[in-house]
């Protein structure tokens, strides 16, 4: 006697299996027994979706959830996804031992997620959701779903409006669009996911195909969620981010990343839309265009606000550790570490299409910026009643190598790196140069002083170049290097600044960071509380003010004499 039938009569299912190699219980069905082959050639789906639809029958009738355990194997689910049912619950052997194959041999068209629920199709809503679900200990390989375009339905896992969800010790890689892309997650647990190369048909255009990408603001003002100890590495577009869905929804609380990974994406994490979304203990290392991302990107164009951004190592990044903007605040970022990326380390922005208002009570606060290219802080859109403070900003400003221009027999090419032999660079003078070679442009991740290393030329690609390799001794040009590299600028208006026991210093034998403090003529300081920083032992000066301070109160900073403004 299989499937529900025997679950209610409080039987189990034989099995050649010994009992212990799979979970126990007499609502857990072993698949082999229930019309899975798991022998990687025969077709899966049509019994894992008849084998869900009877047990989420059963739950609807008794509210008793059940699980399909699949022992070790591979299960080949081509051409269809497989639409999931509250109560059911999917158990492997372990993400080395159980694997999803997706493939769609026969339907060219069909995205072909494992296990899918949404708005669109089903009719999902928060009257019409997934509950008490697990899905644990396997693998889903997407590389063979082929597709002639992105489509956002070609996920590992797509699943809206999700109550008491729990997603454990899943590896999903290989994915044209998101590995992970469910929505509305209330009561609900992501522990120990990895998620690599997903979102592989991504172009740059659809902002999706993500490791984690999470829609929120479904349920409302309130969507609880926690995500730990995951790691997403060359996703298409965000290691992890949340996104909200209706513009005029509010954005949720009740959001926290703890303890994940986010490595070689196009962004790390983002924040493109919650309220006081925690992050804590994570690293962001190597993305292409961020660490972490405050901004309009998502659909909705709404950024997030009052997050918390704790105890980070946000490193390596190709463009800026962090980049924030379109917020209207507050947001806080305290006890980071950030360094080595190639513009800034914290860049405050406005893109085009959000909102411009200035970014209220934003916190900066006893973070480590060191070693990025260009400014340690940046200012590049309108504050109010921000505070930076007690934070160490040291050894910036790397990007001080000139212009050059070389071919011929000195140059040579890989996949990745442009060599002239001719040269002498100051070892990452270059970084976060965009530069050119054989008409193809392509971005510096650091220098020696005769090797140019490059960022592939998106998360996952082999190669940097657009085009193709250039040929030995194809000429190359480098872009000349900007002549202010500060540690803190103010290149916009800034009212009511907080600005205290900063220590703004280079201590490098050649010093790249120009000025401790500086306010550019587009800047502005008006009314700010400077107190009890230290702006000695920079390049150039501790201070440069294209744009006096005016008002407030400025006192006790070493490197600035008096108060600069005329009316402090």
């Amino acid at each position: 006697m299989h499937g529900p039938e025997a679950a209610r009569s409080g039987s189990r299912t034989t099995t050649t299996i010994p009992t212990d190699t799979m979970p126990a219980g007499p609502f857990i069905y072993n698949a082999r027994e229930c019309g899975l082959a798991g022998d990687g050639s025969t077709n899966d789906q049509p019994a894992l979706q008849a084998l869900v639809d009877e047990l989420g029958a059963a739950y609807r009738r008794d509210g008793q959830p059940r699980a399909i355990y699949c022992p070790a194997g591979v299960y080949s689910i081509r051409d269809e996804g497989t639409a999931w049912r509250s109560g059911v619950s999917l158990l492997g052997a372990g993400p080395a031992a159980t694997r999803f194959a997706l493939s769609n041999p026969g339907n060219s068209t069909s995205p072909t997620p494992l296990a899918y629920f949404t708005e669109e199709q089903h009719g999902a809503s928060r009257d019409n959701f997934i509950a008490d679900c697990t899905m644990a200990h396997f693998e889903i390989d997407g590389s063979g779903v082929r597709l002639p375009d992105y489509d956002v339905l070609a996920k590992g896992l797509g699943l809206q409006y999700v109550l008491r969800g729990r997603f454990r010790d899943l590896y999903i890689h290989d994915t044209p669009a998101t590995g992970f892309g469910c929505d509305f997650l209330q009561n609900t647990f992501l522990d120990k996911l990895l998620i690599i190369h997903c979102g592989r048909l991504e172009n740059g255009q659809w902002m999706g195909g993500a490791g984690i990408g999470i829609g929120v603001g479904g349920w409302g003002a309130t969507e609880r969620l926690t995500i730990t100890a995951c790691t997403t590495i060359r996703n298409g577009t965000s290691g992890i981010f949340m996104e909200l869905q209706g513009r005029e929804w509010t954005p949720p609380r009740g959001i926290r990343i703890i303890g994940c990974h986010a490595e070689g994406n196009r962004f790390g994490i983002s924040d493109w839309g919650t309220d006081g979304m925690v992050v804590s203990a994570c690293t962001m290392m190597a993305n292409h265009q961020a660490g972490y991302d405050v901004s309009s990107l998502g659909t909705t164009h709404i950024a997030g606000r009052g997050g918390i951004v704790t105890d980070c190592v946000i490193e390596d990044n190709v463009w800026d550790g962090i980049a924030i903007g379109n917020t209207p605040g507050p947001y806080t970022f305290a006890g980071n570490r950030v360094s080595r990326n190639g513009r800034y380390g914290f860049w405050q922005h406005n893109l085009a299409g959000g909102s411009q208002v200035p970014a209220a009570n934003m916190i900066v606060d006893n973070n480590d910026f060191w070693d990025n290219a260009l400014e340690g802080i940046l200012v590049d859109s309108s504050l109010a009643d921000p505070s930076i403070s007690g934070n160490r900003i040291r050894d910036n400003g790397r990007r001080v190598e000139p212009g050059a221009s070389g071919g011929g027999d000195t140059v040579s090419y890989t996949e990745r790196s442009l060599t002239d032999t001719a040269a002498n660079w100051v070892p990452d003078g270059h970084r976060g140069k965009w530069i050119t070679a054989d008409g193809q442009d392509v971005i510096v991740m650091g220098n020696t002083p005769t090797k140019l290393n490059l960022a592939p030329r998106r998360p996952g690609a082999l190669t940097a170049w657009p085009d193709h390799r250039p040929p030995p001794g194809a000429p190359y040009e480098v872009p000349d290097c900007p002549v202010s590299r500060a540690g803190i600028t103010l290149a916009a208006a800034t009212y009511r600044a907080t600005i205290q026991n900063n220590r703004v210093w280079d201590a490098q034998p050649h010093q790249t960071q120009t000025y401790g403090l500086q306010i550019t003529d587009t800047g502005m300081c008006e009314s700010g509380w400077v107190h009890d920083n230290s702006y000695e032992g920079n390049a150039v000066a501790p201070t440069r003010f294209d744009t006096a301070p005016s008002g407030g109160c400025w006192y006790h900073n070493l490197g600035l004499d008096a108060c600069p403004g005329e009316h402090c």
